[in-house]
């Protein structure tokens, strides 16, 4: 069995990350941009951050704060995760778009809290899922609606279905 001492160490971790150049300085041509003139270009060695998983602590105050605004999620995530540097909130919302979505994509990867493409077509994939999607697209009905049917229910629905029954 494991111990709590363990079941705690997770969240001590921290990750190095390398930022890709053309995450950090994109361009229109998809190739690494040039910095403002006067900014030092760091070598690829030194285009990392340390970040750390965000505990359910961390996800729960972040959610009270943020309330519904998911731009605010995203930038108290990445925010809170950030060991090195550390940036304000206001520092985090001067950042790109585009970088704060890499760093998020990374803090929720080491948070356990992402979903991996082959994941995704996984569940996609699933009789389940796709019969979720035909019941909504053929009745109007909302996912909400869906999920509250049986599977005894979802069954009889296709079988109508496939019959040409409404």
């Amino acid at each position: 069995m494991l111990s709590a001492e363990e079941l705690l160490a997770g969240s001590e971790l921290t990750f190095q990350i390398e930022i890709p150049a053309k995450v950090l300085h994109p361009s229109l041509a998809g190739e690494s941009g040039k910095p403002a003139e006067g900014a030092q270009q760091a070598a690829p060695a030194q285009n990392c951050v340390r970040l750390r998983p965000l505990t359910l602590r961390d996800l729960q105050t972040i959610a009270r704060a943020a309330k519904e605004n998911d731009t605010l999620v995203a930038t108290l995530m990445v925010q809170q995760a950030l060991v090195e540097p550390q940036l304000s909130v206001v520092q985090v919302t001067a950042l790109h778009a585009g970088l704060v979505q890499y760093l998020l994509e990374q803090v929720n990867q080491i948070s356990g809290i992402a979903t991996t493409e082959d994941e995704l077509t996984t569940a996609i994939a699933a009789p389940l899922a796709k019969a979720s999607f035909i019941l909504a697209r053929e009745f109007g009905w909302t996912p909400q609606q869906v999920n509250e049917l049986t599977l005894g229910q979802v069954l009889l629905h296709l079988q109508l279905l496939q019959n040409g029954h409404e």
